[in-house]
């Protein structure tokens, strides 16, 4: 005599399970597919754009980021989906016409239609913590 299987629901719900992490990769093993960043862009001292900010901080902060460094949430810095790390950029939110400088060491996706995401320090110089995002001037620094 064997001995009775699983139940029925069971074997469903084990089939469901094995599908479902097939389906997302998880079960050969492939990493999820990553954004493939725009090469780097070195802007001329004086390149100006407009568009909307935001910022990030708390999830992030102590991870590592696009550039390799240590994200600090409470250092005046940025992301952005294209200029070199390094660049120095004049950030102005205009509702409060509030300035501060920050250096890029960060990438993010350009689908959101920003221009910059900002470390929380940096949106707390000019007034974006609140709002979360808003219409910002920046403008390219030596």
């Amino acid at each position: 005599m064997t001995a009775p299987g699983p139940p029925p629901f069971a074997r469903e719900a084990i089939l469901g399970t094995a599908l479902l992490a097939a389906a997302s990769g998880l079960a050969c093993g492939h990493p999820k597919p990553r954004y493939a960043f725009p090469p780097a862009e070195t802007p001329a001292i004086g390149t100006t754009v407009e568009g909307v900010a935001s910022w990030y901080g708390p999830g992030y902060d102590g991870k590592r980021t696009s550039s390799g460094e240590v994200f600090d949430q409470d250092a005046l810095t940025a992301a952005h989906y294209a200029w070199a790390f390094g660049t120095r950029v004049k950030v102005t939110l205009q509702s409060t016409g509030r300035s501060v400088v920050v250096r890029i060491n960060d990438r993010f996706p350009n689908h959101k239609g920003r221009v910059i995401d900002l470390s929380r320090a940096a949106a707390r110089a000019i007034g974006l913590i609140g709002p979360g995002t808003g219409m910002v001037r920046l403008e390219v620094v030596s």
